[in-house]
């Protein structure tokens, strides 16, 4: 089954320019939805609706309040000041965690779910942080802790994935392979080499840190690792979060990876997980340039007919 979640209320998850996040980067992405709508392989799904306490298997309920009062007072910040709020933000971010969910409740069993709008990797359970209002994937690993033994979370944006890592550092049932852009040179300024997880979870984290301006070798070579760090685990489930802002170009870092070494990542990781029979959901994440952003994803639609 490939599975790939679409929607207006989805595609709104962005904020208003000059953000560097905005709703824009979705658009070339709809238009190839549109064109390939009629053709069989892949099923276009918009998020079904399974109640706001969903969001309390991460989040705490003080905080999902706050975003709420928020979101209904219309302006404001949601964090120090990367996050504003806007009438509507609250259900705007709630569609993206029911898209993330729905995908991998619906691909445990194998198969290949997409949301492009998803990924919101630094958002905490108390607090929003760097454009992440409520962390998708902290819900969907929640959701899925009871039905799986081992859940790896694979990241390939620039950013280290903070609000997945450290709520999960000391719990061996979550594998984390994160490959990120020097935190002494980026946002959140975390994610360094030696953090491997902690206690009983001693090794059952892996980040990977690479200079900025390293172009797109050490991608390739960190996923290679990845790939073979799965075959040593066996997982039961993978979450791509597979934002793009390391490609060349982007406004806020400097990895400046080649889009074909980017595509070489997602698609060594995608053709894993179908390869061996193993349910994957992947993330939309980061990436500032809109056009690219979209028309790359429209592409990675357009390979999961192939797969």
């Amino acid at each position: 089954m490939r599975i790939v979640y679409v929607g207006e209320e989805l595609f709104r998850y962005g904020f208003p320019p000059p953000h560097p996040l905005t709703s824009r980067r979705y658009l070339p992405f709809i238009r190839a939805v549109e064109a390939l709508s009629n053709k069989e392989g892949v099923v276009f799904r918009r998020p079904p609706r399974r109640g706001e306490e969903v969001l309390l298997r991460f989040h705490s309920r003080e905080y999902v309040e706050t975003v709420r009062e928020a979101s209904e007072r219309g302006y404001g910040l949601l964090d120090r000041g990367d996050t504003p709020a806007y009438k509507g933000v609250f259900e705007v971010a709630l569609e993206s965690v029911y898209a993330t969910l729905d995908g991998v409740l619906s691909t445990l069993d194998g198969g290949v779910a997409v949301n492009i709008a998803g990924g919101w990797h630094h958002a905490f359970p108390d607090r929003a942080s760097g454009f992440c209002i409520f962390n998708d994937i902290g819900v969907a690993i929640e959701s899925i802790r009871d039905r799986v033994d081992r859940v790896m979370y694979i990241d390939i944006d620039a950013h280290h994935g903070d609000g997945v890592y450290y709520p999960y550092e000391a719990d061996p049932q979550v594998y984390i392979f994160d490959v990120h852009q020097d935190p002494a040179t980026l946002f959140p300024g975390t994610g360094f080499e030696w953090e491997r997880g902690k206690g009983e979870a001693e090794g059952t984290k892996i980040n990977v840190v690479l200079p900025p301006g390293c172009g797109g070798g050490p991608l390739r070579r960190a996923v290679d690792k990845c790939v073979s760090w799965m075959d040593e685990v066996s997982p039961d489930y993978v979450i791509l979060q597979a934002g793009m802002d390391g490609v060349e170009g982007d406004p806020l870092t400097q990895l400046d990876y080649p889009l074909g070494d980017y595509l070489y990542a997602v698609e060594r990781i995608l053709g894993y997980a179908v390869d061996r029979g193993i349910g994957i959901a992947m993330l939309g994440g980061g990436g500032y340039q809109p056009e690219l952003f979209g028309t790359v994803w429209a592409g990675i639609l357009v390979r999961l007919y192939t797969v």
